[in-house]
């Protein structure tokens, strides 16, 4: 097994993929097993199919998740990336807490942009007991949704935004109360921005054209108006109309040069805090910003108070 050591310390992936014990939770991953040229056992990730089946196994192994898919040609997450995500929302809530993670059903986080895979509510309410709402745009993403939480007898909230320009709004109810939300957001501007994206993706892969990604991903998926910058300036302006509904709001920031524009934007939104956690996994680098309105006092009252 390949030791992916940046991982976050308490990622079950830390130390690569166990084959052997996927294969025996999932049999049918076995047929899309192939050995790199060490000799060790690993899966074409060029190869959609294959992606969709590992992770289909890593959430069975390690996630109890049962059932699990999505329709063809929608974003088929990394897990192990995905799930560092969710660690560092809880390292964060645990410096709020007295470095205690909070753990249960009674910590609320809130999931924009959840998707068809329902990934962070999935990991995170496995790890951490935590009560997951998923709010998406796409009716067929919600759907898909649905199906994964039914299948699972699993207890996580979606709803559907109805307008476009819309994070927050009709989406936070006024006796609503969020620790934490989180979001994975569009990173390109335009459709022509995303195609150009996936042919670079895929000139690097060695694969020449290609309207496809390797790992999928629809329109809503990959882009919108003003791309990542345009999309998380959006989510801090209408963050200010909640800022006592929700301890820590949260997003993913692709690119490290999307942060110093956003910075300015938060002083204006004149937040309490804001932090910027580097998450790194093999090669490449991620990063999320979170930012408070709640000052350092209130935060752990936020978290061991009554709420709603």
């Amino acid at each position: 097994m390949a030791t992916k050591a940046m991982l976050h310390p308490r990622n079950q992936h830390r130390e690569g993929y166990d084959f052997m014990r996927l294969v025996a939770q999932s049999p049918e991953l076995e047929t899309f097993t192939i050995r790199n040229p060490a000799g060790q056992t690993t899966i074409d990730f060029q190869d959609v199919q294959a992606v969709r089946m590992l992770n289909r196994a890593l959430l069975k192994t390690h996630y109890n998740i049962d059932f699990w898919d999505i329709p063809a040609n929608y974003l088929c997450p990394p897990i192990p990336g995905r799930v560092d995500y969710i660690h560092y929302l809880a390292d964060l809530l645990a410096d709020s807490n007295n470095q205690e993670i909070p753990r249960g059903r009674n910590i609320k986080a809130l999931d924009i942009g959840t998707g068809a895979s329902l990934v962070y509510p999935l990991t995170g309410q496995s790890e951490y007991g935590w009560h997951f709402t998923g709010v998406d745009i796409d009716p067929a993403a919600i759907k898909s949704a649905q199906q994964i939480c039914q299948f699972n007898k699993l207890n996580i909230t979606l709803k559907r935004q109805n307008i476009r320009e819309n994070i927050f709004r009709g989406v936070i109810q006024p006796h609503d109360a969020f620790h934490v939300t989180m979001c994975n957001p569009p990173f390109h501007a335009s459709i022509e921005q995303a195609n150009k994206g996936t042919q670079r993706k895929w000139r690097n892969l060695g694969k020449g054209q290609s309207k496809k990604l390797n790992f999928g991903g629809q329109n809503a998926e990959l882009w919108c108006p003003g791309g990542e910058i345009g999309f998380i300036a959006t989510m801090i302006e209408q963050s200010m109309e909640f800022a006592n509904q929700c301890l820590w709001f949260s997003s993913l920031v692709s690119k490290k040069d999307n942060l110093r524009p956003l910075y300015k934007i938060l002083k204006k939104a004149e937040v309490a805090d804001f932090k910027v956690v580097e998450m790194a996994q093999g090669q490449k680098t991620s990063r999320f910003i979170a930012w408070t309105y709640i000052k350092k006092s209130q935060r752990s009252l936020y978290i061991n108070g009554p709420r709603a």
